[in-house]
């Protein structure tokens, strides 16, 4: 079964959904614009850039993008910039003013990273026949995948906050406090939890069209 079957709501809606989500980003810019918060402006571009991703994929290289796919990619972007936005009349961020929303856009980027780690590992599995990897390995590989980007992430968020503290720049991203950091990265674990549980059998279209590329490319050489 597809993920798209797994969503719920029909293919219509999650298109719908995403449009609705792709433009609110680009009217976020603009508002970042109008406040002239680069913060959000550097992230909402950021995310307008991520949602690029699935058409480009499908269209260049053959990668099937079906729309819960699509709205998957498109949900973390939007609300990782909405979090960033300040909220009208008191000027604090929904980062900083409700305490779940860095927990919720952590483990779902997350997802979206061990989503990425499985498919390609797999698909390298598949298309060798010198390679076997047991689910097991699949899955601890998943979850080091996971942490290994997120402690990646943090310590990238850790020198731009230094660097923006010292130069008096403005923030693109922030690191609030050590115990914010733990928490996002149990959060990533749980994001890569998730994909390795249950995700994993809602990847297959993706990972036969990477497998295919490799086979493409052997083959030529």
């Amino acid at each position: 079964m597809r993920l798209r079957d797994r969503v719920g709501i029909s293919e219509n809606r999650q298109t719908q959904i995403t449009y609705v989500m792709e433009i609110g980003l680009v009217v976020l810019f603009f508002l970042g614009m109008e406040r002239g918060s680069v913060g959000v402006m550097v992230n909402c571009a950021v995310g307008l850039v991520v949602i690029q991703l699935p058409p480009l994929l499908e269209r260049d290289y053959d990668v099937p993008m079906d729309p819960a796919l699509t709205l998957w990619i498109t949900s973390a972007a939007f609300l990782h910039a909405l979090g960033t936005v300040g909220i009208p009349g008191t000027g604090a961020t929904f980062y900083r003013s409700t305490g779940w929303w860095d927990h919720m856009t952590h483990a779902l980027s997350s997802s979206l990273v061990a989503g990425v780690g499985y498919a390609t590992v797999r698909a390298v599995e598949e298309h060798s026949d010198d390679i076997y990897l047991p689910d097991r390995f699949i899955f601890v590989f998943i979850l080091m995948f996971v942490m290994a980007f997120g402690v990646f992430w943090e310590v990238v968020e850790f020198a731009i906050t230094e660097v923006t503290d010292i130069t008096g720049g403005p923030r693109v991203l922030t690191q609030y406090s050590l115990e914010d950091t733990m928490k996002d990265l149990l959060f990533n674990l749980i994001g890569g939890v998730i994909v390795a549980i249950w995700g994993t059998a809602y990847l297959t279209d993706i990972v036969g069209a990477i497998e295919d590329r490799l086979d493409a490319r052997s083959g030529a050489e």
